[in-house]
């Protein structure tokens, strides 16, 4: 073969490079425009098995060679693979709690505590309101050390139906009577969606506990009102599922969102879950939103509570959540977990030089 009749050859083919390279292109905006349609439907599978086979054997059907079947196929899968990742980034990329879609951090004003803004904030409260004198002593407490968040549970979904499930309504008029009277603003969980606009009254932040991390009816109920949310990330949720939990609220309307680490469950036993430490700075990276670390629940154990608290404030977290009660011992939910007033006193000195020296 001549050198003019080998550059020829070659010059076809660098032709044909050029127009399988638009066709290819042009098929993947062809499937980005699926991935579209298919998120307007809200619909979750984006690798239909059935339909891809049903291409794969179309292509083989029209197979005239060289190339054998099983190398045809080959290369339309990896084709195919490259399709449905596109079409997984493009829904990434179209979330609206991504730092790709909002590159600034969300701030977020409850009573004066501006969540977001690279301070670290608390939020201190019994783990169940159980009475006006409970919750009262420990918001006396609070307050007098310049803090402005109040926690308490009025609705407490509880493992075992015999457990102690809140006093509902009631408890929340209890947490509202207190914080008035301290200046403080209310964080309480919310577990109903009906309870959600009656909540509104006594709430200032609406929590959604772990186990309602996936109660989808719950989450939207909750975007569709303007109040904060603070979302727990489920026990056994991956963080990519906490995002779109949280992607659910804020797709209603409500950016307002907390996320707040509380740890997973593992196989590990000397804690009550496994604190996902390096869940913060994920969050942080893929999202614009605050994130808080709660390390009452995550650990169990009040001996824990100072070593975890300094471990979220060192590697970024904007607030921790503990849990406060004035007689733990006779705590009607989680005593174990709890710590008593000059227990908080002690927590709050230590975690203030931390914060000095780390400064």
């Amino acid at each position: 073969m001549s050198q003019t009749e080998l550059d020829r050859l070659r010059d076809q083919l660098d032709e044909v490079n050029l127009k399988l390279l638009e066709q290819i292109n042009h098929r993947a905006e062809i499937v980005q425009e699926i991935g579209k349609v298919k998120e307007k439907q809200s619909t979750q599978q984006r690798f239909d098995p059935v339909r891809e086979r049903d291409m794969l054997n179309k292509i083989i059907e029209n197979n005239n060679g060289p190339f054998v079947n099983s190398t045809i196929e080959h290369i339309f899968k990896e084709i195919f693979k490259a399709s449905l990742e596109l079409q997984k980034d493009d829904h990434s990329k179209a979330l609206l709690v991504s730092r790709k879609k909002k590159p600034e951090d969300t701030i977020i004003d409850i009573k004066g505590e501006r969540i977001g803004d690279g301070d670290v904030h608390f939020v201190f409260g019994p783990c169940s309101v159980e009475s006006y004198e409970q919750v009262d002593t420990v918001a006396e407490s609070i307050a007098a050390k310049g803090f402005k968040l109040l926690r308490g549970g009025a609705f407490k979904p509880r493992t075992s139906p015999y457990d102690f499930q809140g006093l509902g309504i009631e408890g929340l008029e209890i947490l509202r009577k207190v914080a008035d009277k301290h200046d403080l603003a209310v964080v309480s969980e919310i577990v109903n969606p009906a309870h959600i606009e009656q909540a509104l009254d006594y709430v200032d932040v609406i929590q959604i506990g772990a186990r309602n991390m996936q109660n989808f009816e719950l989450l939207k109920a909750a975007g569709d009102v303007n109040k904060p949310v603070l979302l727990k990330r489920g026990l056994s949720a991956t963080i990519a599922e906490f995002i779109s939990a949280a992607e659910y609220i804020i797709s209603r309307g409500n950016g307002n969102i907390i996320l707040c680490e509380r740890g997973i469950r593992t196989y590990e036993k000397a804690t009550r879950n496994t604190l996902d430490i390096s869940a913060v700075p994920i969050l942080k990276q893929e999202t614009h939103l605050p994130v808080m670390v709660d390390v009452t629940h995550s650990t169990g154990r009040r001996d824990l509570l100072i070593p975890t608290a300094k471990a979220a404030i060192a590697i970024g977290a904007d607030g921790v959540m503990a849990e406060v009660h004035p007689d733990p011992a006779v705590a009607l939910s989680d005593a174990a977990q709890q710590m008593d007033i000059p227990q908080f006193d002690n927590f709050v000195k230590e975690l203030a030089k931390f914060r000095k020296v780390y400064a």
